[in-house]
């Protein structure tokens, strides 16, 4: 068969897509629609009151999440049990009663007593449909008798309900703009049970700027470190597991290629100092993630080498690229390698060099040692949240030299208000 789709609009509505497929084999055929728009902030709810035959055609966008009842009848036609239609009031009441009739002949054949009841309540709908002889329908304490019993027009109040949490329904108003004294539209915030139907997540929690802050990158100007050239700053907040959060903020320079990135401590300055003492003995060790501030000092006792506070900055890498960045510190720099060397140190500073290849290539058995007096740093601990039997964390209290190189001796913050004069 040929399914032909149709982008249409409702006035005083929406827009809205119907979709007809029939099949010249069998002459079946069948019609939907699906709204083109998103799902509405509230849902939405249409209580018609019917007191002609003309309110039966009304046009009616019913998606499939929409309920339609007919309370007088305690009748109800449950959401996701039929596709979305554009129709009428007398449409859906058909599609109803096609639905009831379907199996009434094997029900007639299993269970007689409730074919009888299907057959009396389709009846009923029958007649409200067709409207053959004039009947009074009460609705919650309202109805009106026939003024005139041989007339073949319907007259009676009925109440017909289209709930939709989707807020994507209509109901025909024939008098728009005008207001509609038979037809109420009520607009209503979706329970989280009608959103868990549509699919959609409810965000209970208030918004946290912090959580906002992890989950975004962010960027300032600000000029090359190399060149003085304008370059972009990106800025970022990572939690590290069983740490805390560090921000890392890496710079690229589009004029002359220059790139850098450091590591800040996203908290306070820990009470007490921490000494990390990894010792290595195996090449899995390289790939330990390690977190180095701008406070922390390094030291490998086996190669006499100490890296002091202050030099390379902060960074948060691997082990293997942090003895890298320490290879390339001594390599590069011209007073140790360059012209300005002298044999002997030179020789020396080689020698040093090739032993810490080894390490780095996990042929060499080393401590490495990191010594933070602000207790900012970190190293993994792969057995996490076991212990790491080749990892030793130390605490200790910090010296009056210490706190004075982190500022801390002349820093107040309680009763740091100025006293006012009495009076």
């Amino acid at each position: 068969g040929v399914t032909r789709l149709l982008l249409t609009r409702i006035p005083f509505f929406k827009e809205i897509i119907v979709s007809s497929f029939s099949c010249d084999s069998c002459s079946w055929s069948n019609t939907e629609i699906q709204s083109a728009g998103r799902i509405q902030e509230q849902g939405v709810r249409y209580t018609l009151t019917v007191t002609s035959r003309q309110d039966l055609n009304r046009e009616v966008v019913k998606t499939d999440c929409a309920t339609a009842r007919i309370p007088e009848l305690d009748f109800e036609i449950p959401a996701f049990t039929q596709k979305g239609v554009l129709t009428t009031i007398e449409g859906i009441i058909d599609r109803a009663i096609a639905a009831l009739e379907q199996d009434q002949p094997l029900r007639r054949a299993t269970d007689q007593e409730v074919a009888d009841k299907i057959e009396e309540f389709v009846s009923k709908l029958k007649q409200l449909k067709e409207a053959r002889s004039p009947f009074t329908l009460v609705s919650l304490g309202v109805g009106t008798a026939p003024s005139h019993p041989g007339d073949d027009f319907l007259s009676f109040h009925l109440l017909q309900v289209i709930d939709d949490p989707s807020g994507n329904s209509f109901v025909e108003n024939p008098r728009a703009p005008q207001k509609d004294e038979a037809l109420v539209v009520t607009r209503y915030r979706r329970s989280p049970q009608q959103a868990a139907l549509l699919g959609l997540e409810l965000d209970e929690k208030p918004a946290d700027a912090t959580e906002d802050l992890r989950n975004e990158v962010l960027q300032f100007n600000t000029n090359c470190p190399e060149c003085n050239a304008p370059a972009s700053t990106n800025m970022k907040l990572v939690q590290i597991p069983h740490f805390k959060e560090v921000i890392i903020m890496a710079t690229n320079c589009d004029s002359c290629g220059h790139r850098t990135n450091e590591v800040k401590s996203g908290g306070a300055i820990e009470a007490q100092g921490t000494r990390i003492t990894l010792r290595i003995t195996d090449p899995s060790d390289m790939t330990r993630d390690i977190l180095k501030s701008e406070t922390c000092s390094v030291e490998i006792p086996e190669l006499e080498f100490e890296l002091g506070m202050g030099a390379l900055g902060g960074k948060f890498t691997t082990l293997e690229g942090l003895l890298k960045d320490i290879r390339d510190l001594v390599e590069r720099n011209p007073f140790t390698l360059g012209d300005s060397s002298t044999a002997g140190r030179a020789e020396k500073l080689q020698e040093f060099l090739r032993k810490l290849q080894e390490v780095i290539e996990g042929k060499t058995e080393v401590h490495f040692i990191m010594d933070d007096p602000a207790g900012n740093s970190y190293l993994q601990n792969v057995y996490a949240p076991e212990e790491d039997p080749e990892l030793t964390v130390e605490r200790y209290e910090r010296t009056f030299e210490q706190n004075e190189e982190l500022g801390l001796n002349d820093m107040k913050t309680e009763g740091y208000e100025p006293e006012t004069a009495p009076g």
